[in-house]
C-alpha cells in the first residue's frame, strides 16, 4: 500500500476500535495524527523540550513534521495521538514502528509525553488503550518497547503496563550524535489475557 498523507485508514481503524468503547471508560481517547495536527504539535514538542531533553527526537519545525508525519502509512508505522477526553488536548503521542506481519506479528513502540499534562497518569492510560488497540484491531501479537536505561519515568511506564524485561542491548540506537544502549521490553496479547485471540490473516496457520 502507497502511503496515505491523511492517515485515513489508521483514523478509520481507531474509530471502529473506539466505538467498542464503554462511554466514560477512560479520561484519554486515541486518535491518528493527521496532517492539521501540525501547529499544535510543534507548540508541544517544543513546550516538552525540557522533559525529553535529547532522549527523544521530535520535530520542532513544518519540515521536521512533514517528514514525520509520512512515516505514517499506516501497514508499516502508524502515528497516534493521546487525547484528553474532556478538552480534546494532546497529552502524547504513540508510534507504532516497524510492524512486521507473518509468523512475527510485532511492533516496535516509541511514545512521548507533552510537559503540559505530564505526571497526570495520561500516558499510562494511553499506552494501555494503544496496547488494546494494537491487540485487538490490528490483531498483533507482540509490542516492543526500546528503552534508555537513564529515562527511568518510561521504565515505571512498562513496568506499570506489564512488560517484561528481556534485556539490554548495547549501541542499539544512534541518538544524539552516539550509539545509546537500549533496555529491551515487551508484551504480548498473552500477557494481557489468555485468549483466544484473533488471528491476523497473514499468520500462518501452522
Amino acid at each position: 500500500m502507497g502511503q496515505s498523507t491523511d492517515s485515513s485508514q489508521t483514523v478509520a481503524e481507531v474509530a471502529e476500535f473506539l466505538a467498542a468503547e464503554p462511554a466514560g471508560s477512560s479520561r484519554v481517547t486515541l486518535r491518528a495524527i493527521t496532517a492539521g495536527d501540525q501547529d499544535e504539535f510543534l507548540d508541544l514538542t517544543t513546550a516538552s523540550a525540557d522533559l525529553h531533553g535529547a532522549r527523544i527526537p521530535l520535530p520542532t519545525t513544518p519540515a521536521a513534521f512533514q517528514e514525520f508525519h509520512a512515516r505514517f502509512d499506516h501497514e508499516t508505522t502508524q502515528g497516534l495521538l493521546i487525547c484528553l477526553r474532556e478538552t480534546g488536548a494532546m497529552a502524547g503521542t504513540v508510534n507504532l514502528n516497524s510492524i512486521i506481519r507473518g509468523r512475527f506479528q510485532n511492533a516496535s513502540l516509541g511514545y512521548a509525553a507533552f510537559a503540559p499534562t505530564a505526571g497526570r497518569g495520561y500516558m499510562t492510560e494511553g499506552l494501555g488503550l494503544v496496547i488494546r488497540y494494537a491487540f485487538e484491531r490490528l490483531r498483533l501479537h507482540r509490542l516492543e518497547a526500546q528503552i534508555q536505561p537513564s529515562n527511568e519515568p518510561s521504565l515505571k511506564l512498562v513496568r506499570r503496563l506489564g512488560f517484561r524485561h528481556e534485556g539490554t542491548a548495547p549501541d542499539l540506537l544512534y541518538i544524539a550524535g552516539a550509539w545509546r544502549d537500549h533496555e529491551r521490553w515487551a508484551i504480548t496479547n498473552t500477557m494481557v489475557a489468555p485468549g483466544p485471540w484473533p488471528t491476523h490473516p497473514t499468520q500462518p496457520a501452522h
